[in-house]
């Protein structure tokens, strides 16, 4: 078939609202070199039409920066939770399947409220917490060897893969998930964060922390950053134990 003629065919689930039935609705879109999803869901944007020929309303969902750094498009497509802006349409077996992450709440087609991700940041304070009211200076310098692997958990884009992969993230559970915990790992390495380390890890040994992990190491194959979210849990629990006992015996530490 000529390239001219050639068309994509898209079968995407649809949820008008957050409270309505979700519905499968399929589209038919010309073809172009190099596509992405999201260039595709922009093409039935341009012209929403389905593939009976009837006029339809325009799909929704979120996007951002385009290049794999926000993380705001994310949707499982053909059964997988990935980015869109990065799904190119010639690896993707037709009809091509889009659905909302099931982990969030749908606000609408493919767009989830992720605020159960932000919470857990929330939770466990993943910052560095400054008093700002005057110049501290030249923060203290971390040593290569920490600052190479740390900066590998900074590109977390809270993109919520890791969470959706994760059979422990659910309705019935309030596990706050691999992103969260990961995230604690970062900021107690940073010479600054760490003197919150005793807050952040008292969060993770309550209800919804590090015991609610099952270890089945989804996330880690999931996470389209390659974040090593398996050794951070890992040494989480390491440091888990030792906070707990320091705790029990009345000790306090910032390192």
């Amino acid at each position: 078939m000529a390239e001219d003629h050639k068309t994509i065919r898209m079968i995407v689930q649809r949820q008008d609202e957050p409270e309505a039935q979700p519905y499968e609705e399929e589209f038919e879109i010309p073809y172009r070199k190099n596509m992405n999803v999201i260039s595709a869901l922009m093409e039935i944007r341009r012209n929403p039409v389905n593939a009976k020929g009837e006029q339809t309303t325009p799909v929704y969902w979120d996007m951002g920066c385009l290049e794999e750094v926000c993380g705001a498009c994310s949707m499982v497509i053909n059964g997988k939770a990935m980015q869109s802006c990065t799904a190119l349409i010639d690896q993707l077996e037709q009809p091509v399947r889009l659905e909302p992450m099931k982990t969030f709440p749908v606000m609408r087609d493919l767009a989830v409220d992720r605020s159960r991700m932000f919470d857990s940041l929330k939770k466990v304070k993943a910052w560095v917490p400054i008093d700002g009211t005057y110049d501290l200076g030249e923060g203290p310098r971390m040593p290569e060897s920490k600052r190479q692997w740390a900066y590998e958990l900074s590109k977390c884009m809270t993109c919520g893969v890791c969470l959706e992969a994760c059979p422990n993230v659910n309705s019935n559970s309030d596990f706050i998930g691999p992103a969260a915990l990961s995230q604690v790992r970062l900021f107690n390495s940073h010479p600054t964060g760490s003197y919150h380390k005793a807050e952040r890890m008292d969060a993770l040994l309550d209800d919804g922390g590090l015991q609610n992990c099952g270890n089945s190491q989804n996330c880690v194959q999931a996470c389209p950053k390659g974040i090593p979210l398996t050794t951070s849990i890992a040494a989480l629990n390491r440091e888990a134990t030792l906070h707990s006992f320091k705790s029990f015996f009345g000790s306090d530490y910032h390192n």
